[in-house]
């Protein structure tokens, strides 16, 4: 038998009023609640839907959020470290300076979202996708996007640091003064992203990379030599 579902519709739900729901063992869905800096932390909201919601630094520490949808919502500054997110969707949605340590991200989706300055230190993540978002100075360390299809990725200043993108197809976006120590590229195609201000400390790390000859001179005046 299906579990029911309960809407709440421009409430600003307490922690006590969210877990006098979850008594219902329904499926939750929220429509332009206000979340903001509310303690959620531990609630087990499995396949709850948030839809143009508020969640300004709210505290969705250790959470069940898997199967949740999240659509046009606004959560800068939340932390969702420790949550369990596995096969989550989210869409249209401000999620800048959000943290992610040691979320379980697999199979999960962001399409469209603003994720500048997000930090997914230490999340596991088969399966995670981005697409059409705004990774703008991310802290996405030691991740692999590996044989990826990369659609309007913007990782410009982001920390991309020991990240394995070789075989990886750029479909526009932007690496502009990403930080890539480490960071494999090997066999990758770069042709529709920006590379502008790249440091190319090791090439062997681009072994087999495509990139354009416009791109091709842009890295080495960026290396302080001048093509003639």
């Amino acid at each position: 038998m299906p579990r029911p579902t309960i809407t709440l519709s421009g409430e600003t739900p307490d922690r006590s009023r969210i877990e006098q729901l979850l008594l219902e063992d329904a499926i939750l869905v929220f429509e332009d609640c206000d979340f903001s800096g509310a303690d959620l932390s531990r609630l087990n909201l499995q396949e709850a839907g948030f839809r143009n919601c508020l969640l300004a630094g709210t505290s969705l520490y250790a959470c069940n959020l898997s199967r949740t949808r999240w659509q046009r919502c606004r959560a800068g500054h939340a932390d969702f470290e420790s949550s369990d997110l596995v096969d989550a969707q989210f869409e249209s949605s401000d999620l800048n300076n959000t943290k992610w340590r040691r979320a379980k991200l697999a199979s999960s989706a962001f399409r469209s979202c603003k994720l500048t300055g997000a930090a997914f230190e230490d999340v596991s993540y088969l399966g995670l996708s981005f697409e059409d978002s705004l990774l703008i100075g991310a802290d996405l360390r030691r991740m692999s996007f590996r044989k990826m299809t990369l659609v309007g990725l913007d990782f410009a200043d982001a920390d991309l640091s020991g990240c394995d993108f070789r075989d990886a197809v750029f479909a526009g976006g932007s690496l502009r003064d990403a930080h890539i120590k480490d960071t494999r590229f090997d066999g990758a195609d770069l042709r529709e992203a920006d590379l502008g201000g790249l440091k190319l400390v090791n090439a062997k790390l681009f072994a087999g990379a495509t990139i354009s000859p416009r791109q091709a001179a842009e890295l080495v005046r960026a290396m302080g030599l001048n093509v003639a």
